[in-house]
């Protein structure tokens, strides 16, 4: 299995802009999960992460995005950050068949400081380190 960026959408609700993408990967949940929930492998693929304490209410600070909070903490399954000024980022892990793994991507933010293609070439980069 390769992976694959099947799905994205995008929906704006005055100024809040919502950004959806359903990715497939070619690794079981619990070997994504450390891309998306550790300092490591967020700043391998998306951005660094300086400060990243796992766990419902910890503090986490990502790149340019700003400082917040984990506002969901499932291991292996959901990490949500919402952090000042970069809104709310939420991975949710599945199983996909029996090796792969699909993830759910969700951004809800205000303004304009993202874009679709800026989340698809993040996605790229981290089926690439999948490989």
């Amino acid at each position: 299995m390769t992976g694959s960026i099947e799905q994205g959408t995008s929906q704006t609700h005055g100024r809040t802009h919502i950004l959806h993408f359903l990715v497939r990967l070619p690794k079981a949940p619990h070997q994504v999960w450390p891309s998306l929930a550790t300092a490591e492998g967020l700043a391998a693929w998306f951005t660094p992460a300086d400060v990243l304490q796992p766990r419902l209410g910890g503090t986490v600070t990502l790149g340019d995005l700003g400082t917040g909070t984990v506002t969901a903490w499932d291991v292996d399954r959901i990490a949500e950050y919402t952090v000042e000024g970069g809104g709310r980022i939420r991975f949710h892990l599945e199983r996909d068949g029996d090796t792969g793994s699909a993830l759910r991507f969700t951004h809800e933010f205000k303004g304009e400081v993202e874009t679709e293609q800026g989340w698809r070439n993040r996605f790229e980069r981290l089926i690439d380190s999948m490989g």
